[in-house]
């Protein structure tokens, strides 16, 4: 293990020699290292609140997309974190993933895994598979969503968002019932959260002007997920973290954060955001 002051923030690099991270050490701090391998690092029932945005799969053709009148390429997501040879091998990922987590979650603990109607069936197959108690599943209705080019189907203007406890017998977990009437929809407060994509000046870039990460979430997303199901002190863990988002949110709401992430470039783009002021939109 290695660390090192980077843009105002300690970054943890994992490696072979580290066989256990104290709680203290690492946290508000970001792990660069595989999530695979650093999660069984980690104390047992560490965390109070999780958040899991985990590659997609979106399994898109290698040719590039173009929109039909002006002629100009779509940037679509080609990382190579999203891609997988199989359904059978993107599944033993988030079972392995979510086997790892379910270990640091606290008895109480509360899960949130956000993906697009690619996977998120499978996500859940396997959750359910793994124990875990859904509690809902919250929609995220995006109100300037990505047009949908080739005009062969609905634009698709929603993720999906799992709520989750370890099991079915976990009572007295965290929900804050003002805020879930705040943000949902109608008198009510329904499972339906309209917001926008990712943009403008939030949206992090590189020294090319490329965007830093292809799927960075809105902090208003994280805002929402963190005042729902913590609360001020408990621990935020994110085992995917790219650009920090949850962290740039938990630290913002006076929450504690561990954040794990394989790609350096993220990481660094995590921590020169922590670093700076954080503002919701």
């Amino acid at each position: 293990m290695s660390e090192r002051k980077s843009s105002g923030r300690r970054i943890i690099t994992d490696s072979g020699r580290a066989k256990a991270y104290d709680l203290e050490r690492v946290r508000n701090c970001i792990i660069v290292g595989d999530a695979l391998e650093v999660l069984p690092k980690l104390p047992a029932e560490c965390a109070d609140c999780v958040f899991i945005d985990p590659p997609y799969f979106l399994q898109l053709p290698p040719k590039k997309l173009k929109r039909w009148k002006v002629n100009s390429e779509v940037e679509a997501v080609d990382d190579q974190w999203d891609k997988f040879a199989s359904f059978a091998e993107y599944d033993e990922f988030i079972e392995r993933l979510l086997t790892e987590t379910k270990r640091v979650m606290k008895p109480k603990a509360t899960i949130w895994v956000i993906s697009t109607y690619h996977s998120i069936f499978r996500i859940g197959k396997v959750m359910q598979d793994l124990g875990y108690w859904i509690l809902n599943d919250v929609l995220w209705v995006k109100n300037n969503p990505m047009p949908n080019w080739l005009g062969v189907r609905f634009t698709n203007a929603t993720e999906t968002l799992i709520f989750a406890v370890k099991d079915k017998g976990v009572k007295g977990y965290t929900f804050n019932k003002a805020a879930a009437k705040e943000f949902g929809a109608g008198k009510v407060g329904a499972n339906v959260w309209t917001l926008p994509l990712c943009t403008g000046k939030e949206r992090l870039r590189n020294e090319k002007g490329e965007k830093a990460h292809s799927t960075q979430k809105p902090l208003e997303l994280l805002r929402r997920v963190i005042l729902t199901s913590t609360n001020e002190g408990d621990l935020v863990l994110d085992p995917v973290a790219g650009v920090g988002t949850t962290g740039a949110a938990a630290q913002e709401l006076g929450r504690d954060f561990v954040m794990v992430e394989v790609n350096r470039d993220y990481a660094e783009a995590a921590a020169k955001r922590l670093a700076g002021p954080i503002a919701f939109p």
